[in-house]
């Protein structure tokens, strides 16, 4: 009697080790699949430190993005450290440098006041403006549905999501985690 015990727990951990070896096998292939796709991400710090005021629309204006491209995350620069994405608050209309910004690169946001008073949406205008460090020209005059037609969409659009084309262009700039189109540099200002 005690054998066929013996015999019965070496089976039963036979049946834990069978049953729990593929589950680790796969566990290791998704952890390997994962690390692929975070190498293959461009990770942008963006700092809005001089933005007081607008730190919800630049939050929900992040958020789109980082929810609709799987290659480029923009995350908010630590205290004190640098970031290729600096955004202040101006009073003027808004405004940014054209990218695509690369990591360690210099690109501005400035969300104008201006703007906001003749009545166009906060967070439109903070993914609007994000979207041109990232690559994007303006597509005016456009409809509603495309984020970068900016304010020629009118202030009863409070659309904040980029298109299915608006995305695609910014994923083929950042493809493979490598920025594939050289920053343009200069400065939209999204007067309408």
């Amino acid at each position: 009697m005690p054998h066929s015990l013996w015999l019965t727990a070496a089976g039963a951990a036979a049946a834990v080790t069978l049953i729990t070896a593929p589950t680790a096998n796969a566990t290791s292939a998704h952890e390997a699949a994962e690390s692929k796709n975070s190498a293959a991400t461009v990770t942008l710090r963006y700092d809005d430190s001089r933005a007081a005021g607008w730190e919800a629309a630049i939050a929900a204006g992040v958020a789109a993005w980082n929810s609709n491209v799987d290659n480029v995350k923009l995350v908010e620069a630590a205290p004190g450290t640098r970031a290729e994405i600096q955004i202040v608050a101006t009073s003027g209309w808004p405004q940014a440098t054209l990218g695509p910004v690369r990591p360690g690169g210099q690109a501005r946001v400035e969300l104008g006041s201006q703007a906001v008073t003749q009545g166009h949406d906060k967070i439109r205008i903070a993914a609007h403006e994000i979207g041109h460090n990232l690559g994007l020209p303006d597509t005016k005059p456009g409809p509603c549905s495309q984020l970068m037609s900016g304010s020629s969409a009118g202030t009863s659009c409070r659309n904040a999501v980029p298109n299915a084309a608006e995305q695609a262009r910014v994923e083929s700039a950042y493809a493979n985690g490598v920025v594939r189109t050289p920053a343009d540099g200069r400065i939209l200002v999204d007067a309408p």
